[in-house]
């Protein structure tokens, strides 16, 4: 029970303060909306495994949290992946990271946008310790991937 409520609590505080992020004006690339899936199914799936846990259902609650180790663990991939992109290290995807053209003609999804606004995926907009978001993304998803992996092994 203590693991996904940690898992929860971790998880619960990483989204709300990206969405505070967001609120200062710091508007997600199309990768850090990506990274966001791990967080959005971990948050319910924690507290079933909590509830579980407590009804002493443990294969389920180990299944669970096996479940949110696995994708925490693709999620921490994903923002190694975006941190690399950011520090030009290999290339990003094209949809937001150059090289595609924006079809402004007749028909042309930008044709229909007011003030268009693409937010690059390799460009960090924010850094902390020599971290940017994705890299946070990365340490953070690690940390909640081993954690939700210890509590599944847990005996009792």
């Amino acid at each position: 029970m203590l693991v996904s409520a940690i898992v929860f609590a971790i998880a619960f505080a990483t989204i709300v303060t990206a969405h505070m992020f967001e609120r200062f004006g710091y508007a997600p690339c199309p990768l850090c909306l990506l990274e966001r899936y791990a967080y959005y199914f971990a948050i319910p799936a924690t507290l079933i495994a909590f509830f579980t846990a407590r009804a002493e259902s443990l294969r389920l609650t180990r299944v669970l949290l096996m479940l949110i180790a696995l994708a925490f663990f693709v999620n921490a991939a994903v923002g190694v992946y975006h941190a690399g992109v950011e520090w030009k290290w290999w290339p990003g995807p094209t949809s937001c990271s150059g090289g595609t053209t924006v079809e402004w003609g007749q028909g042309g999804v930008a044709a229909s946008i007011e003030h268009p606004q693409v937010v690059a995926c390799d460009r960090a907009s924010w850094r902390f310790l020599g971290l940017s978001f994705a890299g946070w993304n990365a340490v953070v998803s690690a940390l909640l991937a081993g954690s939700a992996a210890w509590g599944a092994a847990l005996r009792r």
